[in-house]
């Protein structure tokens, strides 16, 4: 267990961020430091739209090292935020701001400063744009990885996409043998060494009732020989059909459920759940988590957005 702080980005200015991360310290008390990675100004705001200012001490950090960094303020690394008028729609302005904000992280964790990550939701068509699928590829990236996955985790059922913020047409091609031997070694990883025990592994076939009208199948040719492979060494079953895997008496003999695309099982996953999962990006040298959620800018400054994901987020890492 690392005592290390944990490392918190805002991320997307105009959204419901902040709300939830004020709600989450209200609602439970963290062992761990946590240090957030945002706009003064913008936490400001933030704080006096939701009348948080009198129960909520802010203290900036300028120097980490002559710091004594615990719970009883918001740790704060300010991030300078040029926008004249906050509470905007999502824009690419924003840009640079959210980019500043992971670079501190990124460094911070080079450095070896923390080994613990929360960011909080960018939008996707405005700030990764064609570079990138997602933030969990964006990061990776940062660490020159190209095996990964993308975990969505709750102790009961957890799910992951082979293939992450793709359109459909282009999911096919991007199946392989290889990324599915990749990402299911990581998850039994994660879970073997991290959590303590070797998980129940389904997984789904690509096409509906793993059949294909085609004279190639898949399910056939790629995902059931990764299978075969596989259970030498971890507890995989599968290709199941998706329609029905998710069924209360099928889902309950699993740890985890790999789909071949994103909506194939994190539909179900958070039909299922809702709010109460979080994303955790595998293969990375630190733990990085993602509340289970979007920017959300039409509820922001409403002080009704639901914090659990993001208390999930934490309370996992304080206990990691």
């Amino acid at each position: 267990m690392s005592s290390k702080p944990i490392l918190i980005v805002a991320g997307e200015p105009n959204s419901i961020f902040i709300e939830i991360f004020l709600k989450s310290l209200k609602t439970k008390n963290f062992k761990k430091a946590i240090i957030l990675i945002a706009s003064l100004k913008l936490l400001q705001l933030q704080m006096k739209k939701l009348n948080y200012r009198k129960n909520i001490n802010v203290l900036k950090i300028d120097k980490l090292k002559n710091t004594k960094i615990n719970n009883k303020s918001i740790n704060l690394i300010d991030v300078k935020y040029n926008q004249k008028k906050p509470f905007q729609k999502l824009s690419k302005k924003s840009n640079p701001y959210i980019e500043a904000s992971f670079n501190i992280a990124v460094k911070l964790i080079k450095n070896g400063f923390s080994d613990k990550l929360i960011n909080g939701p960018i939008s996707k068509k405005n700030f990764l744009n064609k570079n990138y699928l997602g933030i969990t590829e964006f990061m990776t990236k940062k660490f020159k990885l190209d095996n990964y996955a993308m975990l969505i985790y709750n102790k009961k059922l957890s799910v992951c996409p082979i293939t992450t913020h793709l359109p459909i047409s282009s999911v096919a091609k991007k199946i392989n043998k290889k990324i599915i031997i990749n990402k299911i070694t990581l998850i039994n990883d994660f879970y073997k060494y991290k959590l303590g025990f070797k998980p129940k592994i389904a997984i789904t076939g690509l096409n509906p009732h793993c059949e294909s009208v085609k004279k190639y199948n898949e399910d056939e040719k790629i995902i059931a020989p990764a299978i075969k492979k596989l259970k030498r060494k971890i507890k995989i079953y599968g290709p199941y059909p998706a329609d029905t895997v998710f069924l209360k008496n099928n889902r309950k003999n699993y740890d985890v459920i790999v789909g071949m695309y994103h909506d194939q099982v994190l539909g179900p996953m958070k039909t299922i759940f809702e709010y109460d999962a979080i994303n955790i990006t595998l293969g990375l040298p630190f733990i990085r988590i993602s509340p289970d959620h979007g920017p959300n800018e039409k509820m922001l400054g409403k002080n009704i957005s639901n914090p659990l994901s993001l208390i999930k987020a934490i309370s996992f890492l304080d206990k990691n």
